[in-house]
């Protein structure tokens, strides 16, 4: 792809979830992708508000852009995606991985819910598999399938830019967990070195960055830079050592503050449950199931 057109790609970070939602585009007045957005949740009441996905909107529109797809990297269990209420304000069509029916399988289970919940994958407008291309405008964008944090993570490389989720951190923190119901370390590794396969200038963008020290955020690197400083995964690192290393750091984390409502939500699409006959939606508190 090192022929392609290089995308534009304005970042917008969310403090409260550490989360960097993207906006990837050729230029002004032309398609764009948006990439991993933020609903705002506050745990305590419940209650949900949109000034994440309004900043997003915001640059949208005064870029005059044109959104053509909204992209999940994966199911995520720290943020609420935005995904619906961005596409009634701009349009755009909802995709994710194609392995996303074996997340809702499993937490269809964990979860109870109810039978008409269908766990096909069809809440999205789009499923991609694993080498599929597809159009952003003008920009050439390519699904790699890199699972290990869930069944189901994509990475999406668009000219000599990857989005990779929660595949890998900045070199200081290293890569995700993969104690999740459907994670697995040893297929975390293979992944990371499937993205660091790559050439070594080859951007990388993170959906989230925790600096473990005081320095400021940060969401872009390169394979090189990964390969050289990578505190999980650079050169050098076997399997079994990181086996062995993210088998116990895990056993060491607490769950996301926000797991629970998001993952139920986000294998929905973004759509909130099914109302009930008060005309509320409820979220589920599965006790000692995780």
């Amino acid at each position: 792809m090192s022929n392609a057109i290089k995308p534009q790609i304005h970042g917008i970070f969310d403090p409260a979830t550490w989360t960097v939602t993207y906006v990837v585009y050729e230029k002004e007045g032309s398609p764009c992708a948006i990439i991993d957005s933020v609903l705002d949740y506050d745990p305590k009441s419940g209650r949900t508000r949109t000034d994440s996905a309004d900043r997003v909107i915001d640059f949208v529109r005064e870029k005059n852009l044109t959104v053509a797809w909204i992209l999940e990297t994966h199911a995520h269990a720290d943020h609420l995606t935005a995904a619906p209420y961005i596409k009634k304000k701009l349009g755009g069509k909802t995709a994710i991985g194609d392995h996303i029916n074996a997340v809702q399988k499993v937490f269809k289970g964990i979860f109870h819910l109810e039978p008409e919940f269908s766990t096909d994958g069809s809440q999205f407008d789009h499923l991609l598999k694993d080498g599929e291309h597809f159009s952003i405008g003008a920009l050439s964008a390519n699904t790699m399938y890199v699972p290990g944090h869930t069944p189901a993570c994509v990475a999406y490389q668009i000219a000599d830019a990857v989005f990779v989720g929660d595949t890998m951190f900045m070199p200081d923190v290293g890569t995700a967990r993969c104690d999740f119901p459907g994670g697995d370390a040893k297929t975390l590794y293979a992944s990371a070195k499937k993205i660091l396969s790559l050439p070594d200038e080859t951007r990388l963008f993170m959906c989230h960055d925790y600096p473990p020290t005081d320095r400021p955020v940060a969401f872009e690197t390169t394979v090189g830079e990964q390969r050289r400083k990578n505190i999980h995964v650079h050169d050098g690192i076997s399997e079994a050592a990181f086996i062995d290393m993210r088998t116990k750091r895990d056993a060491t984390l607490e769950m996301p503050v926000l797991i629970l409502p998001a993952v139920q939500i986000n294998i929905r699409a973004g759509d909130l449950p099914p109302a009930e006959s008060n005309g509320v939606a409820y979220v589920k508190i599965p006790l000692n199931a995780l």
